[in-house]
């Protein structure tokens, strides 16, 4: 089973990317036969080809580097350090007019934003997967900035930075993105009152990013026990729910390993959940010579994400998609405000691994992402650079301007300057998605919970 889950899962993920890809190269190919271009080639991907065949004059392809595609169109202009050398032509090919191009290059990013709407239309009918694991402060270490002011386990996040808080996800997008290390967070108590709190971010050490020195309620969740252990000694399987330690109520997997690390060589109680029972077991934290703290030998983690299935209209979903995009390029623009980072973002290794994990979890979920995908490729592939589909529009309405094209000699070398800078861009981000191994350890064991809702009205929310 777990060979037949790695095969579905690859070709699932191969036939989704390589679907946004296919529909934004289409559409240049597409328009470029309307406008009674020349078309050499079309392919999937960069690099050595994998297989290749001849239709009508064109050469079609799918190719090793899974990093985008091109349609090569010799009357335009063309990056060999792409697409590869253009074969000599039999006769000279009639110039294009600035207009054509304009059209050609708007196709692309256009069929994605369709392609986009179509999926957000066909979630509305099925039902997209929202999170819903309510924002609750959980742990709240007594010696804390956060507990001198007077937050306790149970609060709820309403806002942070003045946006409106419905998920922990919502937390910590909202607090990464902000351009301030110091938020304004507003809080209830048991729904009687609210506080409004000034907080200072921390840098989390498994994100590089800020993150609110705030745990998420959540009961600590055995991951994995390593044999020979003290946790495997205990009776404690992968997969148990830890309620108590120690007589104290656990809410976060951090409270947890703090507690453990306090009392090396004593016998603790522990309680469990295990396939909904009660277990009531004993474990002795081993000492840990070199940090001199106890450890137990497990993997702690936190619970399934919950998510419920909401009829969200398209529209919705697409404004919010332009929504987190321009929120991420302006983080990015205020980097030394919000900490982010070109290293922050993903490049095709990241973005085949989070579609690879969806697949693994809920379908609805893959699609969602797939919404957001063409969404941004069609964002990005419209900024004003050679090589990207915004740049032949900036020349195509220099040329339009002037009343004749830009020089050969200088088109040439820009194009390829910038094409050797997007090549080294997708190497950079593409290292640094290969270092954040657990992405990819998440690829094929990634699992949700989604709830059960019976008469869901189309169209709510």
């Amino acid at each position: 089973m777990f060979v037949l889950n790695i095969i579905y899962v690859v070709v699932a993920m191969i036939l989704l990317f390589g679907a946004a890809v296919f529909v934004h190269e289409y559409g240049h190919y597409w328009m470029a036969l309307r406008r009674g271009l020349k078309i050499e080639g079309f392919s999937i991907g960069f690099g050595p080809k994998i297989v290749s065949w001849m239709r009508d004059g064109v050469e079609w392809s799918w190719r090793w580097i899974p990093a985008g595609g091109f349609v090569k169109l010799p009357q335009l202009v063309t990056s060999e350090a792409l697409e590869g050398k253009s074969a000599e032509p039999v006769e000279q090919l009639p110039s294009v007019s600035p207009w054509s191009k304009i059209l050609v290059a708007v196709a692309g990013p256009a069929m994605n934003v369709v392609f986009g709407v179509v999926i957000a239309f066909l979630l509305w009918g099925v039902g997209t997967p929202v999170p819903v694991n309510p924002p609750i402060v959980g742990y709240v270490d007594p010696d804390s900035p956060e507990a001198k002011l007077g937050i306790q386990p149970g609060d709820e996040i309403l806002s942070v930075d003045g946006k409106p808080i419905t998920s922990r996800r919502d937390v910590q997008e909202t607090t990464i993105l902000a351009r301030s290390t110091n938020l304004a967070v507003v809080i209830a108590r048991a729904g009687k009152f609210t506080n409004t709190y000034e907080l200072t971010t921390v840098v989390s050490e498994a994100l590089g990013l800020k993150v609110l020195n705030l745990d998420p309620r959540d009961h600590p969740v055995i991951k994995g026990v390593r044999s020979g252990s003290p946790a495997q000694a205990a009776g404690l399987k992968t997969g148990d729910e830890i309620l108590m330690f120690a007589q104290v109520p656990l809410f976060g997997a951090d409270q947890f390993i703090k507690l453990v690390q306090k009392c090396p060589g004593e016998t603790k109680d522990i309680i469990v959940r295990r396939d909904g029972q009660r277990l009531a077991l004993k474990v002795a934290p081993r000492l840990d010579g070199s940090a001199k703290v106890g450890r137990i030998g497990a993997e702690i983690g936190t619970g399934k994400p919950i998510y419920r299935i909401e009829h969200i209209p398209p529209w919705t979903q697409i404004v919010d998609v332009v929504d987190k995009t321009v929120s991420t390029f302006s983080a990015l623009a205020h980097s030394k405000q919000t900490g982010v980072g070109l290293k922050d973002l993903s490049g095709p290794p990241g973005i085949l691994a989070l579609l690879a994990a969806y697949v693994n979890s809920d379908w609805r979920l893959a699609l969602s992402f797939l919404v957001l995908l063409n969404i941004n490729l069609a964002i990005i592939n419209l900024f004003p650079m050679p090589v990207l589909d915004g740049g032949h529009i900036v020349m195509a309405l220099a040329e339009r301007l002037f009343g004749r094209p830009l020089p050969q000699r200088l088109v040439e070398y820009t194009t390829t300057a910038f094409a050797v800078l997007l090549i080294s861009f997708m190497l950079y981000v593409s290292f640094n998605d290969v270092r954040r191994f657990s992405l990819f350890s998440s690829m094929f064991k990634q699992e949700v919970t989604i709830e059960k809702q019976e008469g869901a009205p189309a169209g709510a929310r």
